[in-house]
């Protein structure tokens, strides 16, 4: 996976086969990249008992959880999960494009999670809940969902794609907003609307994941501050820490899975 872990840069290869075991974590996790949705990953994760601490990725998810579809927006800090003990099913949205394929306001779902019902008719989301109970497997309904929703609604705006990439590169937001052509306020306006927050805070999570991601790969503290783009290492501690309650060492302890501790909606 890509430095921004939500979503897998190259989508095109999809594979039936789900990966990616989580260590030292309450549950089981295993995720593949979707036939549905470009940059979209599909998971699934048996819970315990014990909750699991959901970590921000600038990601939103539609769940399969109880035989319900369960919408999770964007998080940014930890959310702390105490579903009973039971299998989740996720798609996890590229971000910044959820929004357009659900019919869902970011800002609106702001660090919640919301059953499909009550943001759509009851009637609709009975239907693509059907749609999901039907299926072989609950993910490939989920991936049917997202198909569906996909025919019905108008492609991403590219420019949230551009967004993200040059955020995530470590692009400042202003030489962002130069290099798109866009004034502060409607770069604002845009993030807010496909995100949930605005560029800025787009920005941290984006960087927060990028040295989560080198940290777990072994990196140490002082060279991956350096390479995700911090001022030192105290400077990120304080970051991860003010985005997630936990410091570096505590989150690489866990042995989380990708997708941040855990997928943003599991």
């Amino acid at each position: 996976m890509g430095s921004i872990t939500c979503s897998d840069p190259n989508p095109s290869v999809p594979d039936d086969n789900l990966s990616g075991v989580a260590e030292n974590s309450p549950g089981l996790y295993r995720e593949r990249r979707s036939r549905a949705s470009a940059g979209a990953m599909v998971w699934q994760r048996e819970v315990t008992a014990e909750s699991a601490t959901v970590l921000p990725d600038g990601c939103m998810d539609l769940l399969w959880l109880g035989g319900r579809l369960v919408v999770a927006g964007p998080d940014t800090r930890a959310y702390r999960s105490g579903a009973a003990a039971q299998t989740v099913y996720g798609i996890r949205f590229a971000p910044g494009t959820a929004p357009g394929l659900l019919g869902v306001r970011a800002q609106e779902l702001l660090d919640r999670r919301a059953e499909l019902d009550e943001l759509w008719s009851s009637r609709r989301a009975r239907v693509l809940a059907d749609v999901v109970a039907a299926a072989p497997d609950p993910l490939r309904g989920l991936e049917e969902v997202a198909r569906r929703c996909a025919a019905a609604t108008a492609p991403p705006d590219p420019v949230v794609a551009q967004i993200v990439r040059r955020l995530d590169a470590g692009e400042t937001v202003a030489a962002t907003a130069d290099a798109l052509g866009l004034g502060a306020r409607r770069l604002h306006r845009l993030s807010v609307a496909a995100f949930g927050y605005g560029p800025k805070m787009l920005a941290r999570v984006l960087r927060m994941r990028k040295a989560l991601d080198l940290t777990r790969a072994g990196v140490g503290f002082a060279e991956t501050a350096a390479l995700a783009g911090y001022a030192d290492q105290a400077h990120m501690t304080r970051e991860i820490r003010a985005l997630t309650g936990r410091s570096p060492g505590r989150i690489r302890g866990a042995a989380a899975c990708p997708e941040n501790g855990q997928p943003s909606g599991a």
